[in-house]
């Protein structure tokens, strides 16, 4: 009976320290799957163009594959919304312009809320608009741009490829500045506007440097300013509106990576190391700059203080014009 008491004790023992002597089991390592990185946009605009560059890069990065996905509607919103809800583990990203931060403010009610939902993994690039007028205008510089606006109160107008767009809110927070009376003429995307433009039917657009592109090297539409903080090497010739005579006038036509909010900090950090180290790359960089695109990247506390930033410029822009989708 002792010889079973000790048999017994012995076997328990075993199966207490059976846990300790286990080794411990690796958590395997993110990524270990594909992510998706989806576009709110249909195919071919720059959402569509930087995210498809971005998502091949940062799968050479992170050792697994990162798929391009459009997923468009409402403005973006739609595909904002599916990242915003989706599972928090970093598999599912979205690439997002500055309609993010514009979008809360403009719209009455909103199926998500950016700063609480989600977190800015890195800006991504930055791209300033250019100003362009219809030729039959006659004016060649900003200067005289300004003198026509201020001269005749009412008469000038501006295009843009829908209300509540970054065009449409360029165009109203430099007529606020500047004190000039323009009209607001909206379109059904920038195709429409430039059609109108290169006719005469509207006379100035804050347009995306690619967009206005294939007009400006032909001479379709005169290009008379940038809104970059610094000049574009697409157009170095032009100054920056800032420079030109409204000081501290800056709108970029920015491009961000946001996640659900609660992914954990170790994924984050490793999305983000990954989006910096893919931003290096030369071949990104060259088909970035066809679009005027310039790679940014940003450290996780920078990337939220530029949204908060960003929707703070817009809501007050939004506010002051008492621009609504009515």
């Amino acid at each position: 009976m002792t010889r079973l008491k000790c048999a017994l004790r012995l076997l328990l023992w075993a199966t207490l320290l059976l846990p300790l002597a286990a080794p411990a089991r690796a958590e395997t390592p993110f990524p270990s799957r594909p992510i998706h990185l989806i576009m709110p946009y249909a195919p071919g605009g720059i959402v569509d163009f930087a995210g498809r560059v971005l998502a091949q890069k940062l799968g050479d990065v992170l050792g697994q594959p990162v798929v391009a996905e459009n997923r468009p509607g409402a403005g973006g919103i739609v595909g904002v919304e599916y990242v915003a809800r989706s599972a928090p583990d970093g598999y599912d990203l979205v690439i997002m312009d500055p309609a993010i931060v514009i979008n809360p403010t403009l719209q009455k009610s909103m199926p998500y809320d950016i700063f609480k939902d989600l977190v800015t993994v890195s800006v991504v690039n930055s791209s300033p608009e250019v100003l362009v007028v219809a030729p039959q205008l006659g004016i060649k510089t900003y200067a005289e741009l300004v003198a026509y606006g201020k001269a005749n109160p009412g008469k000038l107008n501006y295009a843009s490829a829908g209300v509540g767009t970054t065009p449409h809110l360029a165009a109203a927070m430099w007529a606020l500045r500047s004190g000039i009376d323009a009209v607001h003429v909206p379109y059904k995307g920038v195709g429409p506007s430039y059609v109108d433009l290169v006719g005469g039917k509207v006379q100035m657009l804050f347009s995306s440097i690619a967009g206005a592109l294939p007009f400006t090297s032909k001479g379709s539409v005169i290009a008379l300013a940038t809104t970059g903080s610094e000049r574009s090497p697409v157009y170095p010739d032009l100054p920056t509106v800032s420079e030109a005579g409204l000081p501290g006038y800056v709108v970029d036509l920015w491009l961000g990576v946001y996640t659900p909010a609660t992914v954990p900090p170790e994924v984050l950090a490793k999305l983000n190391a990954g989006i910096a180290k893919a931003l290096k790359d030369e071949q990104l960089k060259a088909s970035f700059a066809t679009f005027g695109l310039t790679p940014r990247g940003t450290a996780l506390a920078e990337g939220a203080a530029f949204t908060k930033s960003e929707y703070e410029k817009w809501k007050k822009v939004i506010d002051d014009g008492h621009i609504t989708l009515d």
